[in-house]
């Protein structure tokens, strides 16, 4: 690899403020500099993703890491209309949950997620899981258009 690593743009689907704070520690550790935006609810994760209101003028974002139990839309909704758009589909979703439910996980993978991670409850094992996401995403796959 002699490509250097450039930043991605990722949304981050979540309406824990804890879980946020958490997901921005590993980013910021992690030392890479992708730009993380936050959204709360599921009906605003998709008007950043439709570039509606007050996100028209939002990036495409490279990663999209989802909360499935959100206000609003949940994050299987959202999930779904990502994947069944042909302008959206392309983007990786990884579903970062709580739930460790057998039907959410086997649901998540019918409406194309490209991972289900259940969120770990130490703090430490939590930010080693978002690092490893994001290196992942990063470093190891080719994202669409970044080739």
């Amino acid at each position: 690899m002699n490509s250097p690593v450039q930043p991605i743009e990722v949304l981050l689907v979540e309406d824990d403020p804890g879980d946020e704070l958490m997901t921005r520690e590993a980013f910021e550790d992690n030392k890479i500099r992708n730009t993380l935006h936050v959204v709360r609810d599921g009906q605003e994760a998709l008007d950043f993703l439709y570039r509606r209101g007050d996100h028209a003028g939002a990036p495409r974002p490279d990663l999209v890491l989802l909360d499935l139990n959100l206000p609003k839309y949940d994050g299987r909704q959202v999930l779904e209309q990502i994947k069944g758009d042909p302008e959206l589909a392309l983007i990786p979703v990884v579903v970062l949950t709580t739930s460790s439910a057998e039907e959410d996980i086997l649901r998540s993978y019918k409406l194309h997620a490209n991972a289900y991670v259940t969120k770990p409850v130490d703090l430490d094992q939590f930010i080693a899981a978002v690092r490893q996401i994001d290196e992942f995403f990063v470093t190891v796959v080719r994202l669409p258009g970044r080739a």
